[in-house]
């Protein structure tokens, strides 16, 4: 893949009157898995969405390293999937529109849908609306996103929240296939996520 890290240099990110963390150096590497970890309210959400560029940071910057990415390209942007709480499904499409729809938003560069939802296990229900599923099919059907549309960094917020045991064996062997194909996953959870050797990000709160 073009990009070979993702790096946060010096950042800082203040929610209210409440400093989160500051002074926060940042590096994923191809290949590689970085665990966000913490106590809650330590700022994990926070700085997942700045690495994302979703949240602008209080002060620091972040960059994509990679050969072929140009100085204008460093930005995060159309490198990143971000995966957050909610599970952005629309209950009133089917399961099949949903994902062809973020197929087209973030581009068809992955699985055809179909294949999409039976490699997470909705093989079958993509005529159904959206709002039939059950909290750990919505889950799924928005883990599915990482697959329709190849992107070189995945930053995902608990991503296996909702899903049982063996939903969430599927979701690790998707993250191992990420990572042997060079890609980069950043990821807080409170679940363990079987993905080999990982590196680890602790945040404290400074307060």
């Amino acid at each position: 893949m073009a990009v070979s890290a993702l790096v946060g240099e010096k950042l800082a990110c203040r929610r209210g009157f409440k400093l989160l963390f500051e002074h926060l150096d940042v590096t994923a590497r191809s290949g590689r898995a970085l665990l966000v970890v913490g106590p809650n309210g330590a700022g994990k959400s926070s700085l997942l969405r700045i690495l994302s560029g979703l949240l602008g940071a209080t002060e620091g910057k972040v960059r994509l390293d990679g050969p072929s990415l140009e100085a204008a390209d460093s930005g995060v942007g159309e490198h990143i999937h971000y995966l957050g709480h909610e599970d952005a499904v629309k209950g009133a499409l089917t399961v099949r529109a949903n994902l062809a729809f973020w197929r087209t938003v973030l581009g068809p560069t992955g699985l055809p849908v179909e294949d999409a939802l039976e490699e997470v296990g909705l093989g079958g229900l993509g005529g159904l609306r959206a709002q039939v599923l059950s909290a750990g099919q919505k889950r799924r059907l928005a883990i599915a996103r990482l697959l329709v549309s190849r992107r070189p960094v995945w930053v995902l917020d608990e991503p296996t929240t909702a899903l049982d045991v063996k939903a969430q064996a599927r979701f690790a062997a998707f993250g191992r296939g990420h990572l042997a194909e060079g890609g980069i996953l950043i990821a807080a959870t409170h679940a363990p996520l079987d993905l080999g050797d990982v590196d680890e990000l602790r945040l404290g709160s400074v307060s």
